[in-house]
């Protein structure tokens, strides 16, 4: 037996494309109060006019903690609580190591990691004083398995595996669920992050051949929220069913 997704108050980084938009649409469907983040405010705007009431939105750069922590007590604030919280924000401009892309390099590491980690301190808190809450991570394919030009990519993903399953420990004293999530090829705008031409061509007709609707990650996402209250999901690693990485 599922508990109902309607009422649940939850806050999504990244919302305004892909991953994140995709599951801002299935949750309000489910009657989700939402509290939406990104940096392109216009996009976040737009959706929010088509989802309707329960929709609140707020320009977040998951690189600036002050920003992350304004779009969780946002939420609190509309609706008393928060139920979940979706760090998906994220980036993903392959190269190989040698070209020393240290800026792409950099910019992983804030947005992928350390905005994952903002969007905890930002919730933990709330979800503490509550003794419950949901705490969803988006990982990858990735963080399980490295090629040649994903080197920096998978190390943010695979620490966020480390992350959350330290997380799941330290919160059991609260009732808190964690999940981490690992997609493989779903259709997104990760690739318009690629610098390198080459790799970004090749990474873009990958996708083109292999990569699934984002709606495949908010079932996923629903699916974890669903579980009655003493089911935690702590993990779900999915693909294509042709992607063979």
């Amino acid at each position: 037996m599922t508990q109902p997704i309607e009422g649940k108050v939850v806050v999504i980084t990244g919302a305004s494309s892909g991953l994140g938009e995709a599951t801002a649409r299935h949750l309000a469907a489910h009657g989700a109060k939402l509290t939406l983040g990104a940096r392109r405010l216009d996009r976040l705007q737009a959706l929010a006019e088509e989802l309707g009431a329960g929709t609140t939105v707020i320009k977040t750069d998951v690189t600036d903690r002050a920003q992350v922590r304004n779009l969780v007590d946002s939420a609190v604030a509309a609706h008393g609580r928060i139920d979940v919280i979706l760090n998906n924000a994220g980036l993903m401009p392959h190269s190989l190591l040698e070209r020393g892309k240290v800026e792409d390099w950099d910019r992983m590491i804030d947005v992928n990691l350390k905005g994952v980690l903002y969007g905890i301190a930002a919730a933990l808190p709330h979800m503490t004083r509550q003794k419950s809450g949901h705490i969803i991570n988006v990982s990858s394919v990735a963080g399980h398995k490295v090629r040649p030009g994903s080197a920096v990519y998978a190390a943010t993903k695979a620490a966020v595996l480390m992350l959350s399953e330290g997380l799941r420990q330290e919160v059991k004293p609260y009732g808190i669920r964690t999940t981490v999530i690992s997609p493989g090829a779903v259709e997104s705008e990760l690739a318009d992050s690629i610098t390198d031409p080459e790799v970004a061509r090749g990474t873009r007709q990958f996708y083109e051949q292999y990569a699934i609707p984002a709606e495949s990650f908010a079932r996923v996402v629903a699916f974890a929220i669903s579980q009655p209250a003493e089911v935690d999901i702590n993990e779900i690693l999915f693909r294509p069913t042709a992607q063979e990485m």
